[in-house]
C-alpha cells in the first residue's frame, strides 16, 4: 500500500510538472517580448543622419535601455550627464525627483549631443537649444516630418516659451524625457497641440559673428524697438550669432543708453546692443544697410 501510494504520488507530481512547464514557458515567452519593443525601437529609424546625429541617438537610447528616470532639472549640472532633480512646484508627480538620478527634456538633449560632439555644445534649456547658433537648418510646424532627419531636435511651445524638446529618430518616432514619474522613452511624434518646429544641429566649427549676452530675462524683439512684439527672452547669459547691426530706437537700461540694435538670424529677431557684451557698436559686425537681414 505504501509503495502504491508512493508511485501514485510520483505519477501525480510528474503530470503536474508536465502540465506546468508549458504554461510557464508560454508565460516567459509573453513577458520577455513585452520588454523588448522600447529598446528595439530606440535607434536610427531612417536614412540620412549624420555620424554625429547617430552618436547622439545612440547616447540617448543607451539611457532608455538603462531605464533612466525623467527628473525635473536633471542633466543640468556643471557637466553633461544625469543628475538628481528638483521638485517642480507646478507638478505633484515631481515629489520624488530629488531622489531620482536622470534627465529632463533639455538635459537629455544636452547629454546626447555632448556625447556626439565630444564637448558641451547644447548647454541650456529647450528654448536655447532650439535657437542654437549651431543650427544647420530649421523647419516649421507646417512642414511636418517630411524634411526631417534622425538627430533633429523637435520643440513644443511658442516663440516666447519653448517648454519641451526631444530627439527625432525617424519613422515618426522620437526619444524623450517626457514628464515626472516616467522613465525616458520612445514616443510617437506629437504634431498636434503646440508643436513648434525642428532644428538640425551642426556639430562642426561655429560660423558667423559670435557674441554673448549678459543679464537675465532679456527679450528679443520682432523689430528694433522696445514697443515691438516679443520673440524670446534669454533666461541668462547666452551665446548668440549676430548677422548685422544698425542704429535705430535709443534704449536706456542698466545705466546705459544706446541706439544700436543687432539682428539675430537664429531667432529672426533683434536685441539692443546694451545686452551684448562688447562695444556699443560691435567690432567686426557689418551694418545692416550693407548686409541686410535675410528674410
Amino acid at each position: 500500500m505504501v509503495r502504491r501510494t508512493g508511485s501514485l504520488r510520483t505519477l501525480i507530481a510528474l503530470l503536474a510538472f508536465l502540465l506546468w512547464a508549458p504554461v510557464s514557458a508560454a508565460a516567459a515567452n509573453t513577458t520577455a517580448p513585452a520588454q523588448r519593443p522600447a529598446a528595439d525601437a530606440c535607434g536610427v529609424l531612417a536614412p540620412g543622419a549624420s555620424a554625429a546625429a547617430e552618436r547622439a541617438i545612440a547616447a540617448a537610447c543607451a539611457e532608455v535601455a538603462a531605464g533612466t528616470w525623467y527628473t525635473w532639472g536633471g542633466g543640468h549640472g556643471a557637466r553633461p550627464g544625469a543628475t538628481y532633480g528638483q521638485v517642480d512646484p507646478t507638478d505633484p508627480d515631481s515629489e520624488h525627483d530629488p531622489e531620482r538620478l536622470g534627465f529632463d527634456c533639455s538635459g537629455l538633449v544636452r547629454h546626447a549631443y555632448a556625447e556626439a560632439a565630444g564637448s558641451d555644445i547644447l548647454n541650456g534649456i529647450a528654448g536655447q537649444q532650439y535657437y542654437t547658433h549651431r543650427a544647420a537648418a530649421r523647419f516649421t510646424a507646417a512642414q511636418g516630418l517630411t524634411p526631417l532627419l534622425p538627430g533633429d531636435l523637435l520643440a513644443w511651445g511658442t516663440s516666447q516659451d519653448l517648454h519641451h524638446i526631444a530627439l527625432y529618430l525617424g519613422a515618426g518616432k522620437m526619444v524623450e524625457a517626457k514628464e515626472s514619474g516616467t522613465r525616458l522613452m520612445v514616443s510617437d511624434v506629437r504634431l498636434n497641440g503646440d508643436y513648434f518646429g525642428a532644428v538640425r544641429v551642426d556639430t562642426g566649427p561655429v560660423t558667423g559673428h559670435i557674441h554673448r549676452t549678459w543679464g537675465t530675462g532679456v527679450w528679443t524683439k520682432a523689430e528694433p524697438s522696445v514697443r515691438a512684439a516679443r520673440v524670446y527672452a534669454f533666461p541668462y547669459s547666452t551665446t548668440i550669432r549676430v548677422h548685422c547691426q544698425k542704429h535705430a530706437e535709443p534704449v536706456t537700461a542698466e545705466g546705459y543708453t544706446n541706439d544700436v540694435w543687432s539682428y539675430l538670424p537664429d531667432y529672426k529677431a533683434w536685441v539692443t546692443n546694451i545686452y551684448i557684451k562688447g562695444a556699443a557698436w560691435l567690432d567686426g559686425v557689418p551694418d545692416c544697410r550693407t548686409t541686410p537681414p535675410t528674410p
